[in-house]
């Protein structure tokens, strides 16, 4: 019998059209001979189950069901294709926990951890994983410029310390631009991380869990035509992805070292894209994604393909080991 796949996409923050494509993707490219795929939607306003006939149906909350011309479906997994809120913070992963529904990423505890920018590079530094300077503030404290340049010198980078794709993201080359930097990244948290610029390659590297192993794909390298790897470059043809990256041995050596160290410390499950930049040949790490984009153009299904993995694959995998 085909197993019941619900596949979440939206969510409540500024990534909900980047999801709703990497939902369908995984949609579309599902193995139907083994699953039988219904698409849900997670928005503030509603919870829905979208036919194929663009129909909707509300989400029963109390067991995460629909009812379907008067037949009630439960799901036997759910594939989390939500990126950030509430899909990578933790709060879509502690729901299924509880009503004990299977889903694909993480858990709850590596997924809040991991949203949260500099509580995940805190936790990685005492074992070895470099990140750049920073300097941390909430919403409400006093802003000392010049304290703030004294950490970590310009040019540096003013990100929402909980969100991705780049919103909420500036490049300040200048004293004067910072606090305006800042009120474009409250914008999307109350907390900011500043961090110093590392002039060097960034490489992105997927960690996954494949067939029942850890497995290291390919690393890309992001060439932005942008000041820096921002929503334009991510998602409007600003950038050249290339995989494999034009990196050095030693460099490959040590960058997969690290982001297979970062999964295994964090006992991650589920997919990662893990965004790093080399000074030398010493990686630093910027954060960890651990619901990436799954569209076709995305990063880590280029990895996949340059891995041999195709992209239904690499989906039947990610349900075959929640369901084992």
């Amino acid at each position: 019998m085909k197993k019941k796949v619900a596949i979440i996409m939206g969510g409540y923050s500024s990534e909900y059209k980047i999801s709703l494509k990497s939902g369908n993707v995984v949609y579309d490219y599902l193995d139907k001979s083994l699953f039988k795929a219904y698409r849900i939607h997670i928005f503030k306003e509603k919870w829905v189950y979208v036919a194929p006939d663009n129909t909707e149906h509300n989400v029963n909350k109390g067991d995460f069901s629909i009812t379907i011309n008067g037949q009630h479906i439960t799901f036997d997994c759910v594939f989390n294709a939500i990126h950030g809120s509430p899909g990578e913070d933790g709060l879509m992963q502690g729901y299924f926990q509880l009503l004990n529904i299977p889903q694909t990423s993480c858990n709850y505890y590596q997924s809040s951890l991991t949203f949260n920018k500099r509580d995940l590079l805190s936790v990685l530094k005492p074992y070895g994983i470099k990140s750049a300077e920073s300097y941390y503030l909430n919403l409400g404290d006093a802003i000392d410029e010049d304290a703030i340049i004294n950490k970590v010198k310009l040019p540096c980078f003013v990100k929402a310390n909980k969100a991705g794709s780049s919103f909420g993201i500036s490049k300040v080359h200048k004293k004067e631009d910072l606090k305006a930097a800042i009120e474009n990244a409250y914008k999307e948290d109350d907390e900011i991380i500043i961090e110093s610029f590392l002039d060097g390659i960034e490489v992105s590297v997927g960690v996954i869990k494949y067939k029942g192993k850890t497995k290291v794909l390919p690393i890309t390298e992001i060439v932005s035509e942008n000041d820096f790897f921002d929503y334009e470059a991510k998602y409007e043809g600003k950038s050249t992805e290339i995989t494999p990256a034009r990196i050095t041995s030693e460099q490959q050596k040590n960058v997969t070292e690290a982001a297979k160290k970062a999964y295994d410390i964090l006992k991650m499950t589920g997919y990662s894209r893990s965004e790093f930049i080399f000074i030398g040949d010493t990686p630093y790490m910027l954060e960890m994604n651990t619901t990436p984009g799954l569209t076709t153009e995305s990063i880590l299904p280029q990895q996949a393909q340059e891995a041999g993995i195709p992209l239904a694959d690499l989906f039947k995998s990610a349900i075959e080991e929640v369901l084992e």
